[in-house]
């Protein structure tokens, strides 16, 4: 099958809404290069052994955004649509970011991505390790091996990696976990390989739970996570020790009233996908819901609540 790639150069400030664009109009996956992944993690000592060096020398701040349809689609309309929202957005009429659309097979897909994609460390513990590449663990290590495919979390976002680390931090032998917004089920992983009793991951996307059912497969960790499609919480019972959602503002907004009918007195909240100008917006939520923020902590342009069910 060949898919159109629709890939839009804008700046890290403008990501989350044109992706939020692109989803709008029935993007089946999404890719996003961004040279600042790259160059923090070759600041880091302990990521110099999994940095291709050819990929350090990047010359720009942008990003690129790169969208994928199936060539059955109406792709004219498609493109139309996706620029006519992007013209008319009152936020990004100034930036107008630049669109172009290639056609790409399955082979070029599943291939061109991953030269951008290595093992990283989060964290103290925790090696985000692609499906392909070879690494031998330190001691201490736990290696989460990913295959992302078409579906969101590759490791290397500032939301992941802020997840990630705090998941590290508040995760405990025999904890019950939900993993709202799964993705590649990567933050699923993670928390059993941490020590969780159960994780159940929801996500509203086919393509997501097939995605994450593989790579927990991958990583051995069957008997702990069970996968839901659903709407964040419409589809879990009983109540979680911790709660994950990286997604986007708003949608953590809507959720948060549903929050204390699913997590424990004194569970913890983590969530990201929040970008800087709308961390109040989740704060207050939070506050009026009842919950106890007990850290805000930025990556970037993008930002980690912490929250406490009081």
């Amino acid at each position: 099958m060949n898919w159109a790639e629709v890939q839009i150069k804008t700046t890290p400030k403008y990501e989350e809404l044109i992706s939020s664009i692109l989803y709008d109009v029935g993007a089946t996956g999404l890719a996003i290069e961004d040279p600042r992944d790259i160059l923090e993690l070759s600041q880091s000592p302990e990521s110099w052994a999994f940095i291709d060096p050819d990929l350090i020398n990047v010359e720009s701040d942008d990003i690129v955004i790169k969208a994928y349809f199936s060539e059955a689609e109406d792709l004219d309309y498609i493109v139309q649509e996706i620029k006519y929202k992007i013209r008319n957005n009152p936020i990004l009429k100034e930036a107008q970011p630049e669109v172009t659309v290639t056609m790409v097979d399955d082979e070029d897909f599943a291939q061109n991505w991953k030269k951008y994609y290595k093992p990283t460390k989060i964290g103290e513990r925790i090696v985000i390790k692609p499906t392909w590449e070879a690494y031998t663990p330190e001691e201490g290590d736990i290696l989460v091996e990913l295959d992302p495919g078409m579906a969101f979390g590759t490791g290397t976002h500032e939301t992941t990696i802020l997840c990630t680390e705090a998941l590290e931090r508040y995760v405990k032998q025999g904890d019950i976990v939900y993993d709202i917004g799964c993705g590649s089920g990567i933050l699923s992983i993670v928390a059993a390989k941490l020590g969780a009793e159960k994780v159940v991951g929801v996500d509203l996307d086919e393509v997501c739970i097939k995605v994450s059912n593989e790579n927990i497969i991958i990583n051995q960790v069957e008997d702990i996570i069970e996968v839901k499609k659903g709407n964040l919480l419409d589809v879990v019972e009983g109540k979680a020790n911790i709660i994950v959602s990286n997604i986007i503002a708003e949608i953590i907004v809507e959720m948060i009233g549903d929050l204390k009918s699913h997590l424990e007195d004194k569970g913890i909240f983590i969530t990201s996908g929040i970008i800087e100008e709308k961390i109040p917006m989740v704060e207050k939520a939070l506050l009026e819901n009842g919950f106890k923020i007990l850290e805000t902590k930025q990556k970037n342009e993008w930002a980690l609540i912490l929250a406490k069910n009081d």
